[in-house]
């Protein structure tokens, strides 16, 4: 009889269990387990453990290397993923510089950002699927590899057609990479200690977020706006070698496509956005022929109402209607799109403001980033492995939320063509207090009470909500602030090129005022995630 030996683990390091028994929750299996039994091996008088080998749909113990070190995995997952989310708002820091350079008019700058998050958000829910079919590995080295790829097309584009083309296969690279990234953290994680990684997952988000805009200012100013796209090349290759190096090849399954869902759910996603993004450009009008926006808009209504009944029918949905039964995922998809939402819309007025109407560069705007991503960086990791244990996420992101809202409405205070613009850096700080405190709550209450059978699709409809919010935060910023232009009496494809000194006159009263009047759109966004995370229980997070 042969037998096994099992080595003994320091449950002070980082290094992943090998006992299987110990992990048997982390088994997305449902099943009674295998009986364990003791077999002596008549040589040695040794005893060990035998069990029968798991089956195909379970990630155990057998399945990780020997000397597995989950962090590692952790720190090669979250190069990635701050990497993708620092290009959902890298650019709005150069939108001026890039409607100037390629000629271009706002709306099509804005869809340089629009059709990036789209980009990411149409294909993700199918992205999850593809990683339980291929492997989760396979799927994000893939992903990341297109990331780089498009990367490289965007810093060598010279109109901006290309460019927005480009940041559309971008953003598909990075639908590929999101759904990984946490689907690998539950599996390498026991419940116990896999708070803390979702929290850092959660905290990257937020971080990313901010940060962007400051890490664009700085390259726009030093090299150009082409350099905010170049630089995802280096830190791609860097990502593919860890990515290959430490993270597991974990065990995958056959799983059906569910075919139909994916289009009724990209047309439905493509056809609303597009119509948020052009109504003003067509005078919400014809765009050809009988098609004119309101249709396009309804059309793309209908199609994800479709989606909603036909994924209570599926077979395989993408999006299992039944993970909404749970109150806090449900209460925590809702919150995070409307997060997305608000964040993407925001950077849009503050950093147009900045550079247009006060004439700073992009590296001196990127300052007015510094408190929020400084303090971000500094409470978030805080925040999501103490704060939120102690207090409850509920009371935790009800204070981000509120203090959010109060941020934006602060800065409005600064708005104006002649004021000190050097005091809009104090809202920047509670800003800064406001984003530590909604990300890791959120993330670990959709996470929190969901079975292991349903991480992948909980993870996957969690950042396609995300994403989503994202995309409608800047086609509808583009539609607010073109029409708070024209309000003002300013032509939006003139007045949103950032001119050597800033705007001078009643143009610049105008612009300042029109700009101060988009910031109501995210504070009051930011006012209802406050009320819905009042709602949550509580429990996402907590130690058990």
């Amino acid at each position: 009889m042969t037998t096994t030996q099992q080595t003994p683990i320091d449950p002070t390091s980082d290094q992943a269990p090998t006992d299987l028994g110990s992990r048997r929750t982390l088994a997305n299996d449902t099943s009674p387990k295998a009986p364990t039994t003791a077999d002596t091996d008549s040589a040695g008088g040794r005893t060990a453990p035998t069990t029968n080998p798991p089956s195909p749909t379970t990630t155990a113990d057998a399945d990780l290397p020997a000397g597995f070190r989950p962090w590692r995995a952790v720190v090669a997952l979250l190069i990635g993923f701050f990497m993708l989310m620092l290009d959902t708002t890298i650019v709005s820091v150069a939108n001026p510089s890039i409607q100037s350079s390629l000629n271009a008019s706002l709306t099509a700058t804005i869809w340089v950002t629009s059709a990036y998050l789209l980009g990411l958000a149409t294909p993700m829910l199918i992205a999850g699927r593809l990683g339980d079919r291929f492997g989760q590995k396979t799927i994000f080295m893939i992903g990341m590899a297109i990331f780089a790829a498009a990367s490289l097309a965007c810093g060598l584009t010279g109109n901006i057609a290309s460019l927005i083309a480009a940041r559309a296969v971008q953003g598909i690279g990075g639908a590929l990479m999101t759904p990984q990234t946490q689907a690998i953290i539950v599996k390498i994680f026991p419940p116990e200690r896999r708070g803390a990684a979702m929290g850092l997952w959660g905290s990257v988000a937020g971080i990313a977020t901010l940060v962007g805009p400051m890490i664009g200012g700085l390259l726009v100013q030093t090299i150009g706006w082409q350099a905010i796209f170049l630089i995802n090349l280096p830190v791609g290759v860097v990502g593919l070698i860890l990515a290959a190096r430490f993270l597991p090849r974990l065990p995958h399954q056959h799983a059906d496509f569910d075919w139909l869902g994916v289009l009724l759910s990209g047309l439905g996603i493509f056809a609303l956005i597009f119509g948020l993004q052009e109504g003003v450009g067509y005078d919400w009008g014809s765009i050809w022929g009988p098609i004119s926006v309101p249709v396009v808009i309804g059309l793309g209504l209908v199609a994800l109402v479709a989606f909603v009944l036909q994924q209570s029918r599926a077979r395989h949905p993408l999006v299992p209607l039944r993970l909404f039964r749970d109150r806090d995922f449900a209460l925590a998809n809702s919150a995070i799109f409307l997060v997305g939402l608000a964040i993407s819309g925001m950077m849009l007025p503050l950093l147009y403001f900045i550079q247009v109407d006060r004439g700073m560069s992009p590296m001196l705007s990127a300052l007015f980033q510094m408190p929020s991503a400084i303090i971000g960086a500094i409470l978030a990791p805080l925040v999501g492995a103490r704060v939120v244990a102690r207090l409850g996420a509920n009371k935790v992101a009800l204070f981000g939320g509120l203090l959010m809202a109060g941020s934006l409405l602060w800065y409005m205070l600064y708005f104006t063509a002649d004021g000190n613009i050097w005091w809009a850096l104090l809202p920047g700080v509670t800003l800064g207090v406001g984003n530590a405190c909604i990300w890791s709550p959120l993330s670990l209450s959709a996470t929190q009470n969901l079975p292991l059978a349903d991480a992948g699709a909980g993870a996957g409809t969690y950042n396609t909500m995300r994403q989503i919010g994202s995309t409608v935060g800047a086609a509808a910023m583009s539609t607010v602030m073109n029409l708070r232009l024209l309000g003002r009496g300013l032509d939006p494809d003139q007045a949103g090129a950032a001119q050597p000194g800033g705007l001078t006159g009643a143009g610049a009263e105008g612009y300042a005022s029109a700009m101060a009047d988009c910031l109501w759109l995210p504070a009051l966004v930011f006012m209802v995630v406050a009320g819905l995370s009042a709602c949550l229980t509580g429990q996402g997070g907590r130690r058990r």
